[in-house]
């Protein structure tokens, strides 16, 4: 697939366009400013956790210890907040992330209160906990040895095969039914993969991480998300056989929906770097979000509606009676961590 002279590669987003919250304004389209390098900037949150009311989303508390993602999906959701602190969703997104540096302290913190209770955390739910930046400053690997030491259940989505480097602790939490993992996995295409998701594992690295966690006996879910309609839509049962038979005990999807600055910057994106596909893509889109390249409504905003957005809810439905029927999805142990509240096994 060629792409045009301009096309930045290695990111996912081609354009850095304004931040809404900002009365001045640059060139988002200057080369000069695009060359800048990632820089990772120090924030100090007052508080870590945060509380999810959503009905679309399948947990209540979550962590993000970093803030945008060098990853560059150009799709990502969590675009949209960056402009937040003051910074595009676009280019931005990708090369200017916040560490938040007092992650761990602040939530060994929170559930070492007596009023808090048990609620299964999830790591990240917004940008991923093991993106580059985790290399250097480990904040994600830190939160593990606080779930550990407390008997915290925890949960973690990925798409970076670094996370086998904290192996150890998760099977010390999966032996006692304290962690899931979800790995997201959007396309068998390689080639396609390094566009949409430029600095992410490689599809095979994805397969191999999502095995290996399998066989040291950590319960894995893959998330094949976003399915983009004329694009990934095809490939539903043969994202799902590859996962289930490297040891996957779950599956689950969504639709791609174009929120706020996302829709600007996926269509930028997809003119540049499949030009000869991008009407196709962004008419089905539009064809599971009523017209729209976007969708705000609960219980609608994962899936779609309309016939494609059926069919491909068919197709995932298809793939589960095929190939995860006799699977078993294991509860979390809400019964330690209390016991284990004040850093020790309580003997009263």
């Amino acid at each position: 697939m060629d792409q045009p002279a301009n096309y930045r590669k290695g990111r996912g987003a081609q354009i850095n366009p304004s931040s809404k919250y900002e009365a001045l304004k640059y060139d988002a389209t200057s080369d000069e400013e695009a060359a800048f390098p990632t820089e990772y900037i120090e924030v100090h949150p007052k508080t870590i956790l945060n509380k999810v009311d959503s009905p679309d989303i399948g947990f209540t508390v979550s962590l993000n210890p970093y803030q945008g993602c060098e990853h560059g999906c150009v799709y990502c959701y969590a675009r949209n907040t960056h402009p937040y602190w003051g910074y595009s969703a676009g280019l931005d997104f990708e090369r200017k992330i916040l560490i938040k540096k007092d992650a761990p302290a602040l939530f060994e913190k929170a559930i070492r209160k007596k009023s808090w209770d048990t609620i299964p955390l999830m790591l990240a739910g917004n940008t991923d906990v093991y993106q580059p930046a985790e290399r250097e400053y480990q904040l994600t690997r830190k939160i593990l040895e606080i779930c550990w030491k407390y008997r915290y259940p925890v949960g973690l989505i990925t798409k970076n095969s670094m996370i086998l480097r904290d192996l150890d602790i998760l099977q010390d939490l999966a032996k006692e039914r304290l962690t899931h993992v979800s790995i997201s996995l959007t396309t068998l295409q390689e080639e396609v993969r390094r566009m949409l998701e430029p600095r992410t594992a490689s599809v095979n690295q994805r397969l191999a991480t999502i095995e290996q966690l399998a066989t040291a006996g950590i319960p894995v879910n893959v998330m094949l998300a976003p399915i983009i309609p004329g694009l990934t839509d095809h490939e539903i049962l043969p994202m799902a056989k590859a996962v289930a038979d490297r040891g996957a005990v779950s599956i689950g999807y969504t639709v791609v929906r174009l929120n706020g600055d996302i829709a600007e910057i996926f269509e930028d994106w997809i003119r540049k770097a499949l030009p000869d596909r991008a009407d196709r893509v962004l008419n089905r889109i539009r064809d599971c979000r009523s017209g729209n390249l976007h969708d705000h409504r609960f219980h609608t905003r994962m899936r779609g509606e309309g016939e494609i957005a059926d069919m491909i809810s068919k197709q995932f439905k298809l793939a589960k009676q095929r190939y995860f029927k006799d699977k078993i999805w294991p509860e979390y142990n809400l019964d330690l961590h209390p016991k284990y509240k004040n850093g020790q096994l309580s003997l009263f």
